[in-house]
């Protein structure tokens, strides 16, 4: 029984003390699935070795993470090295040393900026941490708030889960933040029944919402969006460029190009899902896929494309000195001065510089995008 509670007390430290013990593992998000894993490690008591977590504080509220803070301080003090891919503040404070990279993203990062104690940090000139960590910079607190625009969305009696039948008014018009810590009932409220709700009674689509009374406020809108963590592509061919719509642009301005003229070529020559244009060795690929009997298949870059998933014919023609595959190997910043003067695209790259993807390439697989 000793063992027992030992062990249901780390899975506690960790913050997971809402989670039931016959919850099945897929339906664990990364953050607890990761937690389950830092609780066991805890647990093994072992000494020498090199924990390595990636933003564990990712979802938690502010008393969980305290917890899980000592949790990563404890296993220190077993004799252990804890490296933390973190951005969470308080999780800066507690460390022993910060290695702070920048000076910006992407391209115009990789760089070691400031590495030391707090102290050390929060007076390094190049560190855009250390401005924070210091007060030289914060993020500016409204001065007043907006009221919305007086209609209102209102549950009634919502029962799902752990939820006392509860009823919670969204004012509409407005930012609204819900809050609360791990597994007070957040999810189940917006994820479980107010989203599908809006899913099923605005957008016609399937699923149930869980247990809820009534719900007042739905003339007033005209839709529904979810916008998870969920992958926006499965393929390597699909990426940010083609999600947002922007390659249709970047394709169409190719395609009007006076060499594209000459030569008869349509918007779809410029696309990899297209035999005429793309690299056929790889079908657009990029890449060539080994298949391992008895390992997981190996993707190699294509021999022939070098990685460029289009044909010699197609990456002759150029825009400013840039063939199309060029242009895919640009970061959403690079990709704004080069289109500077074309609006169309330009819009739908700042929408991505708007929402801090400064550095991600316009080809980059979605496969190997994060959830956030």
């Amino acid at each position: 029984v000793a063992e027992i509670r030992a062990r249901l007390q780390f899975l506690i430290n960790v913050g997971l003390d809402y989670l039931t013990l016959e919850r099945s593992a897929d339906s664990l998000s990364g953050g607890e699935a990761q937690r389950i894993r830092l609780a066991s490690q805890i647990g093994c008591g072992l000494v020498g070795v090199v924990y390595i977590l990636d933003e564990p504080s990712i979802g938690l509220h502010p008393r969980d993470n305290t917890r899980l803070l000592q949790s990563l301080i404890d296993l220190r003090d077993q004799g252990n090295t804890v490296i933390v891919v973190e951005h969470d503040e308080e999780t800066m404070l507690a460390a022993d040393r910060i290695i702070d990279f920048g000076p910006g993203p992407g391209v115009r990062g990789g760089e070691v900026v400031a590495q030391g104690t707090l102290a050390e940090i929060r007076k390094a000139a190049r560190s855009e941490t250390g401005k924070f960590l210091s007060g030289r910079e914060s993020i500016e607190i409204p001065k007043q708030y907006r009221t919305g625009n007086g209609k209102k969305l209102v549950i009634r009696g919502a029962a799902h889960n752990n939820l006392k039948g509860i009823d919670v008014e969204f004012p509409l018009g407005t930012f609204i933040c819900v809050t609360g810590v791990s597994g007070s009932g957040k999810s189940s409220l917006v994820n479980d029944i107010l989203w599908e709700i809006l899913n099923r009674d605005l957008n016609r689509g399937d699923g149930e919402p869980g247990a809820f009374t009534k719900i007042e406020g739905l003339e007033h809108l005209d839709k529904g969006i979810d916008i998870d963590q969920s992958p926006i592509g499965r393929t390597p061919r699909s990426n940010p460029a083609t999600y947002v719509k922007l390659f249709d642009q970047i394709r169409d301005l190719y395609a009007n190009l006076p060499d594209s003229k000459v030569r008869g070529y349509e918007p779809g020559r410029f696309s990899f899902n297209v035999a005429t244009g793309r690299c056929e060795a790889c079908e657009g690929h990029g890449a060539t896929k080994l298949e391992m009997d008895f390992l997981a298949d190996l993707w190699v870059t294509c021999p022939v494309c070098e990685g460029k998933r289009f044909n010699r014919e197609t990456l002759e023609i150029r825009f400013k000195g840039k063939n199309i595959a060029e242009v895919l190997d640009m970061d959403v910043q690079q990709a704004l001065e080069h289109f500077e003067n074309i609006p169309k695209i330009v819009k739908l790259l700042q929408a991505l510089h708007d929402v801090g993807l400064d550095y991600i390439k316009l080809g980059q697989a979605s496969p190997t995008l994060s959830g956030g």
